[in-house]
């Protein structure tokens, strides 16, 4: 008896691996793109019986049918279906905004129905867009290690499959994805990436450019996962000193973890090199200022976060 579309095995195979050792309910996030459909075929297969959980962001116009259509296909495939609605925040840019609201729904809905893996549809030409504008952006290792495989309960099963092959795959299961707007405006960075950086760099580089950097991702997680291990913690007031005795890159790494600490937020690559300034390059400069209204200053040797209205 012949066996499955090579598409299709290589989805399936993938999501066996990744859900290897996970006994409890498992979901699938699903878009109602085809790389979320073609992972929700082929996790219907490997564990019938799961769960969909079809995210609404309400950005554009016929938003709730595109995830009506998107959970009726998965209700075909044996999944149970159930679309999750929120408001995207006000404010930044609608691209973070409407992850950070997947985010969130997709947490809340793990913790409500008790799941021990939520599935997610990014494949190695995400990862490869992924990596690129943390080039274009000038961030360090742990931006360009990309998005990681496994995440808590968020897992990413198709990180080593090019986005064709899990096509195919949405292809062969009969499902009829649909397409992203957004995934064709040149206004967003990625699309940009997408549509004409890789395939410069694969005509003039060869093909493959893609499933290179996502290699590249993965290898510069696990470095960058060592060097966190590596990476103590500090006081509310670092001696410049102490901090000079260690190599650059744990210097950095202290330092971020230290200033995320003290504002409670993200801090950006610049940000770290401009603490690191204040240790590294010494002459008098003034404070660093970080989210928050937090700024920091070298005083008598050592650093100092003055918190906002100080």
């Amino acid at each position: 008896m012949p066996g499955p579309p090579a598409a299709t095995a290589a989805v399936r195979v993938a999501v066996r691996r990744s859900l290897a050792g996970v006994g409890g309910p498992v979901g699938v996030a699903v878009s109602g793109g085809a790389d979320s459909l073609a992972l929700a075929a082929a996790l219907a297969f490997e564990r019938p019986g799961s769960v969909a959980l079809v995210v609404d962001h309400g950005l554009q116009d016929g938003s709730a049918a595109v995830a009506a259509r998107a959970a009726q296909q998965c209700a075909g495939l044996g999944l149970t279906a159930r679309v999750l609605t929120g408001a995207v925040a006000v404010g930044g840019g609608p691209e973070a905004a409407a992850r950070e609201l997947r985010y969130r729904l997709l947490a809340a809905a793990a913790q409500e129905l008790g799941l021990a893996a939520i599935l997610l549809g990014h494949t190695a030409d995400d990862q490869a867009e992924t990596v690129l504008l943390g080039l274009a952006r000038g961030s360090g290792a742990r931006a360009l290690a990309g998005m990681a495989s496994t995440r808590g309960v968020l897992r990413r099963p198709l990180l080593g499959l090019e986005r064709a092959v899990v096509r195919q795959a949405c292809a062969q299961a009969g499902l009829e994805p649909w397409e992203d707007p957004h995934n064709s405006d040149p206004a967003y960075a990625r699309v940009r990436v997408r549509r004409a950086v890789l395939p410069v760099l694969e005509a003039e580089l060869g093909p493959g450019v893609a499933a290179a950097l996502a290699r590249s991702a993965r290898l510069l997680r696990e470095d960058a996962d060592a060097l966190d291990a590596l990476t103590s913690d500090l006081p509310d007031e670092p001696s410049c000193a102490e901090l000079a005795l260690l190599t650059g890159a744990l210097r950095g790494r202290s330092l971020k973890r230290w200033a995320e600490r003290i504002c409670g937020r993200a801090v950006t690559a610049t940000q770290v090199e401009a603490l690191r300034a204040l240790v590294e390059q010494w002459s008098g400069q003034g404070p660093v200022a970080l989210p928050g209204g937090v700024e920091v200053r070298r005083v008598d040797g050592r650093l100092v976060a003055v918190p906002p209205g100080s």
